[in-house]
């Protein structure tokens, strides 16, 4: 990832620059088919400190390694990488795919829908690599749900770290709507639902 701060990286540590952990909203994070209810929320965590598995992992129930996380932001954000540090043994999960902007998917409706994109991991216990998004896709992301749905052969899925990388706006876009919304109202934008289309475009 190309850097756009003004020092030398090789004296600087971009990735906690880049980091998005501190704009997860903690409190609301979710995952289906944890082991331990709650314990979603112990992967998320600096990026300095991925490594540390000290404050507990999340994994999937005995016997069935598919997992879903549900990952909403307290700002809309750009997501430029995605890292995973997985367990030992075959329990790290060996593909990943992701929804934004989607709440209350279920395990049903994450195998019918389509991803808007999709990877295959690595066992990437040391936590070097990172997953890159289709970066236009991935703006304005308010909630990012993660589908896991096999591990390396293990009974269980293991995760010891959930990381982003990106950018974050300023403001919920409903909040940039209501400022700009109709300063000077003018009568020919005042088109009928029909006239304008509805004024909506699906991004597939």
């Amino acid at each position: 990832m190309s850097c756009l701060h003004d020092h030398s990286c090789e004296d600087h540590d971009c990735s906690t620059d880049w980091s998005l952990y501190k704009h997860i909203d903690l409190s609301k994070v979710s995952a289906l088919n944890e082991a331990t209810p709650g314990s979603v929320k112990s992967v998320f965590k600096a990026w300095e400190d991925r490594l540390n598995s000290s404050g507990g992992h999340l994994e999937s129930n005995e016997g069935d390694p598919e997992l879903l996380v549900f990952i909403p932001f307290t700002s809309d954000v750009k997501i430029k990488s995605i890292s995973i540090v997985g367990g030992a043994d075959g329990t790290s999960p060996s593909k990943m795919r992701a929804f934004i902007n989607r709440d209350g998917i279920d395990f049903s409706d994450a195998q019918s829908m389509q991803a808007i994109q999709e990877w295959d991991l690595a066992e990437n216990m040391q936590g070097v690599l990172e997953y890159q998004t289709r970066y236009s896709k991935f703006q304005s992301v308010g909630n990012i749900t993660l589908h896991f749905p096999e591990s390396f052969g293990g009974d269980t899925t293991k995760i010891h770290y959930i990381g982003f990388k990106g950018e974050a706006t300023q403001l919920k876009r409903d909040v940039v709507a209501t400022i700009v919304y109709e300063i000077t109202p003018n009568p020919s934008d005042h088109k009928t639902h029909a006239e304008s289309g509805g004024g909506l475009s699906h991004v597939g």
